[in-house]
């Protein structure tokens, strides 16, 4: 029986799964269990950030787990691959943010944060913008945007709002005595990738620090040098101050780890006990994710994902001159790219198409199709994975 049999008779499956079993990967190439090969735009949703079985992970990995993985009553006892790694995220990170903690996801990461905003002010009033996504934890479903499904799982919580992402006036009229926080990605990912202007995340800052709201920047997808710099809040004109910044998904380059950073005055109202967590920063985890962060900085990976880009977005340019009745808007920064089509039909023939020659790109909702390599995709790899994908739009436009 195939991996595909065992897991459509025993698997419990809450979204449309491709007809692939991926069995290995090295660098932006995976092989199914036929031994098909794949160039993979996907980078398991951005978490994957120095392509598949880097040595330099699988190394951190081997040495640490004969060490020790687990810490004995966890959180209580101090641990030198945590410290380690606070060391150096405190040196990229923001330099308002002073305190840091880990999670085992993104979604565990904002959820932290909303909770926390919520006891340090007493107030229970979150903002947020539409077509967000910060999750699907219970609190995590309540201030994302873009999920026509969350009323399904959610009572109505009292106060909670959304707002068009990018409009400043929109957000100062929501923003009242009941709020507590403000929540926003850089970009938004699932949203479509969605960028605003230059400006917006300091007006926001200072509408934020004017009204005594704390602001919440999730740095999920964009952050680690996926975009261009280390954070996305970094490609503001001004210098941003979160309350708190929370970070995942290319953190350990697919490792299941996640963290979240606070100021000193947030630092200042948390008290032991607030938060916690059995497997939050364990030994493993930690190392893990203090090679790939030594890697990014060692490497100047930043600035080798913004060249990237620059050539993914051309490439994507010059398909849509040669396919004007299919390719609609093209947006990105760094290596978080995205184009529109007319439907969310031809999105997926167009997924199917590529998977065909070889080639995975991620469906989005709202029409949108996202590529996200790892930042360590080469210039031919990125010229091989436009060229698939002309045949495939080729084919989708010859049938349709």
């Amino acid at each position: 029986m195939s991996s595909i049999e065992i897991e459509d008779r025993l698997g419990i499956t809450f979204c449309n799964r491709q007809s692939i079993a991926i069995e290995r990967g090295e660098g932006c190439l995976v092989w199914d269990e036929d031994g098909k090969k794949y160039l993979d735009f996907t980078s398991g949703w951005g978490v994957t950030c120095l392509g598949h079985s880097h040595p330099l992970i699988t190394d951190a990995i081997t040495k640490q787990a004969k060490k020790i993985i687990q810490n004995p009553n966890s959180g209580f006892t101090y641990s030198p691959p945590r410290a380690k790694l606070l060391e150096i995220l405190n040196k990229v990170l923001p330099d308002n943010l002073e305190k840091i903690y880990f999670a085992n996801s993104g979604a565990e990461a904002n959820d932290a944060a909303i909770k926390l905003a919520r006891k340090i002010t007493g107030k229970s009033k979150v903002v947020s913008t539409l077509a967000s996504f910060h999750g699907r934890t219970f609190n995590t479903l309540s201030v994302s945007g873009g999920r026509d499904n969350a009323e399904q799982f959610l009572p109505a919580l009292e106060g909670n709002c959304f707002v068009p992402f990018g409009n400043i006036a929109a957000l100062a009229a929501a923003l009242d005595e009941k709020t507590a926080a403000v929540i926003l990605e850089p970009i938004q990912g699932e949203g479509g990738v969605r960028i605003p202007s230059d400006e917006y995340f300091s007006a926001v800052a200072l509408l934020c620090k004017e009204r005594g709201i704390l602001l919440i920047i999730d740095e999920i997808q964009t952050g680690f040098c996926r975009t261009g710099k280390f954070f996305a809040i970094e490609h503001s004109k001004v210098s941003i101050a979160p309350d708190i910044m929370t970070m995942g998904k290319g953190i350990a380059g697919g490792f299941p780890f996640a963290a979240f950073a606070v100021s000193a005055s947030v630092d200042k109202q948390l008290k032991k006990g607030d938060h916690g967590g059995t497997f939050c920063g364990n030994p493993l985890a930690c190392a893990v994710a203090t090679a790939v962060v030594n890697y990014l900085l060692s490497e100047k990976i930043a600035d080798r994902v913004a060249r990237s880009g620059e050539l993914m977005i051309d490439g994507l340019c010059n398909l849509r001159k040669k396919y004007p009745q299919l390719i609609g808007p093209i947006r990105g920064k760094g290596l978080l790219c995205a184009f529109e089509l007319d439907s969310d039909y031809l999105v997926t023939k167009v997924t199917e198409a590529a998977l065909r020659r070889g080639l995975l790109i991620t469906p989005t909702r709202n029409r949108i199709i996202r590529l996200i390599p790892a930042l360590i995709v080469t210039d031919a790899e990125i010229a091989k994975g436009l060229e698939l994908l002309d045949c495939a739009l080729a084919s989708v436009v010859q049938r349709h």
